[in-house]
């Protein structure tokens, strides 16, 4: 989910607003209303940024909503549509592109009052205008700021957006950022305002916060780390490994990596497989251990497995990032398994399920 769609959804459970007898006017009552809309699958998606008592919420939410009318969801679906449209239109073009539109639309009257509602969420964090840069344009923004700087301002970002960003720093540079953000905490407001004045002039928009709020932490890098191409992936630990191990292992604890397969259970193993690419496989074994081989194939059919051994040995001078993107595509396919609950993984540091 892109990171408008995150801060519009945001905005449909915090401001929704409705009116009419058989109109939902409750706001958790609409948020579990889109979810169930939404279905499971894409439901997973949403569930990903919430926090734990959100997620607890409106999971009663949900338990609890019961039977509803075609008028409760088509009014309901339609408010969450027009934020995630509004929200759109002022990230990618301004206030007024927004407005205009919106007028032309809806009317003068709805169209303030969405206005209203997205800016109000746009204007809860802090750096959101960084939402809507291309990475090559941050890049050249970010790389001559302090490690200090980047890993404020990154901490923001959606982990994808972080990823794409911390790939482009220099080696140096990109394990002090990485290092910031996994050692950041809370930050006061006095810090990011500070923060926010050194870039003023280069961003016009200054947004600032009243409350402290959490940031960064080992979480977020984690997650972040996940989206990382395989080759950086391998280069930042190998950094970690030497300069701070501690928190190398603390951040493998929290993703899950190609390695990690051979912790699987085979029925996950013969799951993610049959969504394979036979010629990600083939690649991504070249350089693999005889205990991950012998994993894929004791969960292959024979078939497969007499393919992939043959084409293993007619493919030669293979270049180490092809192996490590085919290795990260099979790593995708886990994890989109995982979301969905069709296989289980173990991550780093974590302990073996416990049935009973």
């Amino acid at each position: 989910m892109a990171a408008a769609e995150k801060a519009a959804a945001a905005a449909a459970v915090e401001n929704s607003a409705g009116a009419g007898e058989d109109v939902l006017t409750d706001v958790r009552s609409k948020a579990a209303l889109v979810v169930v809309s939404l279905g499971a699958d894409r439901a997973s998606q949403i569930y990903k940024y919430l926090n734990e008592q959100d997620i607890e919420d409106l999971t009663y939410e949900v338990a609890k909503l019961g039977k509803t009318t075609n008028n409760q969801v088509e009014s309901t679906l339609d408010e969450f549509y027009k934020l995630c449209l509004t929200h759109k239109m002022m990230t990618d073009g301004g206030l007024d592109y927004a407005r205009n539109v919106l007028e032309k639309a809806f009317g003068e009257s709805t169209a303030r009052n969405l206005l209203e509602k997205v800016s109000k969420t746009l204007q809860s964090k802090p750096f959101n205008f960084f939402m809507k840069g291309d990475p090559q344009a941050l890049l050249s923004i970010l790389q001559n700021e302090r490690p200090q700087v980047i890993a404020l301002i990154m901490a923001y970002m959606d982990p994808m957006q972080a990823a794409r960003i911390l790939e482009q720093l220099s080696d140096e540079k990109r394990l002090a950022v990485v290092e910031g953000m996994a050692h950041m905490d809370r930050v006061s407001p006095e810090a990011i305002s500070i923060v926010e004045e050194e870039m003023k002039r280069k961003f016009a928009t200054i947004i600032t916060s009243e409350d402290n709020m959490s940031l960064g932490g080992v979480d977020f890098v984690a997650d972040m780390m996940n989206n990382i191409d395989r080759s950086t992936e391998r280069k930042l630990f190998d950094q970690l490994n030497k300069s701070n191990p501690e928190l190398a292992q603390d951040i493998r604890d929290k993703m899950f990596v190609f390695e990690n397969i051979l912790d699987m259970d085979d029925r996950s193993v013969q799951r993610f497989v049959r969504d394979c690419d036979s010629k990600d496989v083939v690649l991504a074994l070249k350089n693999a251990s005889e205990d991950m081989k012998a994993i894929f194939f004791n969960n292959m059919s024979k078939r497969m497995a007499d393919s992939v051994r043959a084409d293993m040995e007619i493919t030669s001078h293979v270049k180490l990032k092809d192996v490590e993107e085919a290795q990260q595509r099979i790593v995708n396919v886990i994890r989109r398994l995982e979301e969905q609950g069709e296989v289980m993984v173990k991550k780093g540091g974590e302990d073996d399920d416990i049935i009973i």
